[in-house]
């Protein structure tokens, strides 16, 4: 499971890097849940809790309707 998220996460980590950001995947958890580090301009970001949730939560959840959430850590 935690490659499937690696390369959702490839695919949004172009238009995080645009903006000066980044995301790491630091852990899916057994009861699926994803844990990510957002990183650079992302992580004191005021929109990085709707970057995190309405992005990466969505794109993932859609393409891996197994996962429940992603959550920052």
């Amino acid at each position: 499971m935690k490659e499937k998220v690696q390369e959702v996460l490839e695919k949004i980590r172009p238009s995080l890097q645009a903006d000066g950001g980044d995301v790491e995947l630091v852990e899916v958890t057994d009861d699926n849940v994803v844990k990510v580090q957002l990183q650079g301009a992302c992580k004191g970001c005021p929109m990085s809790q709707m970057t995190l949730k309405n992005g990466i939560e969505r794109l993932i959840m859609q393409e891996l309707p197994q996962i429940k959430s992603v959550e920052a850590v």
